[in-house]
């Protein structure tokens, strides 16, 4: 039995460092940061409109935002999609003409037809005006898939009893020369990070190791009717995380609050 939904889970970088307190389907799964690294770009795949294309050839137009998804995804990578094309839209820089957007299809058995289908949506919803120019979603075999994907650093995995994919949420800027120069994790990317990070890969420039909250695709089992308890452990940890969080900044200014109740009575007494 498929199970009936997708959930996000979500932890800081030292909580899922741990392994062990990772579920079993979680291991291994996630982004590692390989700044610098050369993608292969004599590698080989399909574009929307079922042509044979070279990797190589996006790179025309300067950067490129690297998206690894799948198109058959129920979720997560609508989101990361949605997330690009929100945050590219308020830029003065456009894609087919500064930059090229490539979204590569983690799942062998996409085809042009659904790729051409996620093309035009996303395109549509980044503007309805632009057209689709910049562009560019693609499918390929499982060695051209890899190719990219050990390039850099995405780590995911089949879950042959849901039919799916487990992966993380994430995109890549890469260098005209297909260098990875910064890694964006989640799935909402801020214009100006956006723009900043494809300005200074136009010039080459490779960016520092960032932070990462990292977001999961994972499942609900309908046959156990609960989440495990690996899961609940991450979410209580990831919740009291925000809370030490809150709890500090609300007593840094109930001090800060109470230091000028003091020097306005002061001020009254004298």
């Amino acid at each position: 039995m498929r199970p009936r939904l997708l959930i996000v889970l979500a932890g800081a970088v030292p909580l899922f460092a741990a392994g062990p307190q990772l579920p079993r389907q979680l291991q291994g799964i996630g982004i590692e940061q390989k700044l610098n690294a050369q993608v292969p770009l004599d590698t080989e795949f399909a574009d929307q409109d079922g042509h044979t294309v070279r990797l190589g050839s996006y790179f025309d137009r300067g950067p490129v935002l690297l998206a690894l998804v799948y198109y058959t995804c129920p979720m997560l990578c609508s989101q990361i999609l949605q997330g690009v094309a929100s945050g590219l839209k308020p830029l003065s820089l456009e894609p087919g003409r500064d930059f090229n957007v490539v979204a590569i299809s983690i799942d062998p058995r996409d085809t042009p037809a659904t790729a051409r289908e996620k093309r035009d949506e996303y395109a549509r919803w980044y503007s309805r005006k632009a057209g689709t120019r910049g562009w560019n979603f693609l499918t390929g075999t499982d060695k051209s898939i890899h190719a990219v994907t050990e390039a850099v650093g995405f780590h995911y995995q089949w879950d042959q009893s849901t039919k799916m994919f487990i992966h993380a949420s994430g995109v890549m800027v890469l260098t005209p020369e297909g260098k990875v120069a910064r890694y964006f994790y989640g799935v909402e990317y801020q214009p100006k990070d956006l723009k900043l990070g494809l300005i200074e890969a136009s010039h080459r420039t490779i960016g520092s190791p960032v932070d990462a909250v990292l977001l999961f695709c994972y499942h609900y089992d309908p046959s156990m009717g609960k989440y495990s308890a690996a899961v609940f452990n991450l979410l209580r940890a990831a919740a009291a995380l925000v809370l030490v969080i809150l709890a500090t900044a609300l007593t840094l200014l109930w001090r800060r609050d109470l230091a000028a109740d003091r020097r306005v009575l002061k001020g009254a007494a004298r």
